[in-house]
């Protein structure tokens, strides 16, 4: 708008108009019309008069006035008519505010914070029937605030900003508590790998010792068999550790006991010992047989000993690999969470995002039982993925607690070609339809004082939301929760964009 208008209404052709159709000319205002709306109706004459000299009325026809994302320019009172503001979630438009009520304001209101306040349009606003609004330029609203209200500007300015540090802090403690519940998990977790492998190791150590002072006992002549008999009967009972079949624990105590009574007939050492490492490796009653058949009968035991010890240092490097294997896994899943050496900004596949974070949750799951039904074939999505993790994390935890220690937690993906869909899904009892509309509510809990702070799924919607411009809804009924997130494939100048301004809140124009 004309910045510097004083007294006349610009001619149209001069104007910068919010909307692209045609609008009628604007009009002087008249300084008793302004008296009855709510919002100028305890202006003195002289600021009434200020305000009709400054800004003028204009009839907008049906259609847009200003988008979402536009220079504030102007500040909007509704005279009559009938005004509709929305925000942009996604592909959609989602109405949030639809009101006749003359006085209802919108537009840049916030131009009196100064430059710390944002200084685009943070909706859209339509009219849907010819309607009248007095209209101001943003620098003059802005000054007229500040002389008029300076007491009232400081204490807005101190409960804005003030607000903003609040939420800011708020949700660093919200995630310094879920970092904190998490390393406790990933503690426990690592815990155990480490614990087995350092328990391998020790067993090693041993095994290996007993190796070598059988080596020595056939080295100082003691046995009569070969080398290389000994050797190639090594080397089959090693590879035999490599393809042994999984058992069910009936079928093992039945091929130990068999084993067990072959070796006590043949007065093998400690032979109830041994069985269960042979049934581990593969080794069966025939394989022994040829063992029997191929050394001789002084030498069978010390054979026997030295094919368990090769066995079951076999078995033990397998258990330490694997240990090692899992914590290397978690370590993975804890970098891929954290996103600690990646840009915060980025083109994800959530697949992976999901999978770290049901990884770092592990052991939270008790019996619950997780499915997993991935669409593969969506493709990646620019997003933040610390921030994805987070809600994720929000999302899973608040489903297992809704379970407790027995369920089914479904984690599903889809597409529709224009978003990405994930479902996260439980089996718990429900959220009660009296209080699904409050759930995303900041400080809304149904958790007792002290278990919960209800702030996750008020920053869950705000990162979905605000952030990468999705959505973030509930399905409920008892035995079936859904907590559906719709994040756009495309658009990633305009969600790093809106990242700019995520701290702010979405904040409902137009009423008093």
């Amino acid at each position: 708008m004309n910045d510097t208008y004083r007294g006349e209404a610009p001619e149209q052709g001069d104007m910068m108009t919010d909307q692209l159709i045609p609008t009628d000319p604007p009009l002087r205002c008249s300084p008793a019309e302004l008296r009855t709306l709510f919002l100028f109706e305890k202006l003195s004459d002289e600021q009434l008069d200020w305000l009709c000299e400054n800004g003028w009325v204009k009839t907008f026809q049906p259609g847009p006035v200003y988008t979402e994302g536009e220079p504030a320019t102007c500040f909007y009172v509704l005279i009559d008519g009938t005004v509709v503001l929305s925000r942009r979630v996604g592909p959609d438009d989602v109405e949030t505010t639809r009101t006749s009520q003359p006085g209802v304001y919108a537009g840049a209101w916030r131009s009196y914070l100064g430059d710390r306040a944002p200084d685009t349009y943070n909706n859209s606003m339509r009219v849907t029937e010819p309607s009248r609004f007095f209209v101001l330029d943003s620098p003059l609203f802005a000054k007229a605030m500040r002389d008029w209200f300076p007491m009232a500007v400081h204490m807005l300015e101190g409960l804005f900003y003030g607000m903003q540090s609040a939420n800011d802090a708020i949700g660093q403690r919200e995630r310094l508590l879920a970092l904190g519940s998490l390393s406790a998990g990933l503690t426990h977790e690592l815990n155990n790998p480490a614990s087995a492998a350092v328990r391998a190791t020790a067993a090693l150590r041993e095994r290996v010792a007993g190796m070598r002072h059988k080596l020595a006992l056939i080295a100082s002549g003691r046995y009569t068999l070969a080398f290389e008999p000994l050797i190639a009967l090594q080397e089959e009972a090693a590879a035999l550790v490599a393809k042994a079949p999984t058992m069910s624990p009936i079928e093992a105590g039945d091929a130990e006991d068999e084993i067990g009574g072959w070796l006590e007939e043949r007065e093998i050492y400690r032979a109830w010992d041994v069985a269960p490492t042979f049934v581990q490796a593969g080794i069966d009653v025939p394989w022994l047989e040829r063992v029997a058949d191929i050394v001789p009968d002084d030498c069978l035991d010390g054979t026997i000993k030295w094919l368990y010890y090769t066995v079951e240092t076999e078995l033990l490097m397998n258990e330490i690999s694997d240990a090692s294997t899992r914590i290397s896994s978690l370590v993975g899943a804890a970098k891929q969470y954290s996103q600690l050496d990646r840009a915060p900004f980025q083109t994800v596949d959530v697949h992976e995002l999901l999978d770290s974070t049901l990884t770092m949750l592990g052991a939270k799951f008790k019996d619950v039982r997780v499915v997993k039904e991935y669409d593969r074939s969506v493709p990646t999505i620019p997003a933040y993925p610390a921030e994805l993790n987070q809600v994720w994390t929000n999302l899973i935890d608040n489903a297992l607690d809704a379970m407790g220690e027995q369920g089914t937690l479904t984690v599903r993906t889809s597409s529709d070609g224009e978003c990405l869909t994930v479902e996260i899904a439980d089996t718990g009892p429900g959220i009660p339809p009296e209080i699904q509309g409050r759930i995303f509510e900041q400080f809304f809990t149904t958790k007792p004082v002290g278990e919960g702070t209800g702030l996750g799924l008020d920053i869950s919607w705000r990162i979905v939301v605000n952030k990468h411009h999705g959505d973030l809804t509930v399905l409920s009924v008892p035995g079936d929760t859904r907590f559906r997130v719709r994040l756009p494939l495309a658009g990633a100048d305009e969600i790093a964009a809106m990242a700019a301004g995520s701290s702010e809140d979405v904040t409902a124009q137009g009423a008093s």
